[in-house]
């Protein structure tokens, strides 16, 4: 358990870096969503996970729910919303506050969206994003995931800015260069997934078989950091 001073020094970080997100502006892409699922029948006897990512974590999260049925409630926060986007970290605490419960693991990506910002804005906004999980979530262990390859780079000339594979890992050398230094567990679904790309259903989603394979790895990562907080 971390102490009260260590607790608010979190609280105090995360809203210093939210504020100097805000100077950023919002780079909205043509669609923007939010999708948010929470268990019907919450087990009060089990510790909380939370999935907060994008589509790729909506497509395996009912695989992640499947494997740890009986050992956690899962709840998922997924959104088009971007590194970089001031929006971020007020959803993020949206949420955590409409659930209103204590979670004990956070599994967390963010890279597939937000194409209109620079791996250097990247960059610069990936601390605030850590530090708004922090804020919501500042007694739980913390799994980073790679953001995953896109079977064909976007185009140049495309009309909006799109996912390159040389954007991918330059941004996941940035997280990882990031969330090392604090201790953050890392699922590489990157690794994982460059041994399936047979398994796009599209440019950048997988088929239900990839998506099953994406949640067996997130969940068996996230028991493992559950049975290690039970010792």
């Amino acid at each position: 358990m971390r102490s009260t001073g260590v607790v608010l020094t979190v609280l105090f970080m995360a809203a210093s870096t939210m504020c100097v997100a805000q100077e950023a502006s919002s780079k909205l892409e043509e669609i923007e969503w939010t999708w948010e699922v929470r268990p019907v029948h919450a087990d009060a006897t089990l510790p909380n996970v939370l999935l907060l990512g994008d589509s790729i974590t909506r497509a395996y999260f009912p695989e992640v729910k499947k494997q740890l049925d009986g050992v956690a409630n899962v709840y998922l926060m997924a959104s088009s919303t971007s590194v970089g986007d001031p929006r971020l970290g007020a959803q993020i605490a949206e949420f955590a506050k409409s659930q209103g419960v204590q979670f004990a693991v956070v599994h967390f990506n963010n890279g597939m969206h937000g194409w209109a910002y620079s791996e250097q804005e990247y960059k610069a906004a990936f601390p605030a994003f850590v530090a708004a999980i922090r804020a919501i979530a500042p007694q739980a262990a913390l799994i980073w995931t790679t953001t995953t390859p896109v079977k064909k780079d976007t185009e140049k000339d495309a009309p909006a800015p799109g996912p390159t594979n040389a954007r991918v890992m330059a941004r996941n050398a940035i997280a990882a260069e990031l969330v090392k230094p604090e201790g953050i567990a890392i699922d590489d679904q990157h690794g994982l997934m460059l041994k399936h790309t047979d398994l796009h259903q599209d440019n950048v989603h997988f088929s239900e078989e990839g998506a099953a394979i994406e949640g067996k790895q997130a969940a068996g990562l996230i028991r493992g950091l559950l049975l290690k907080a039970q010792r």
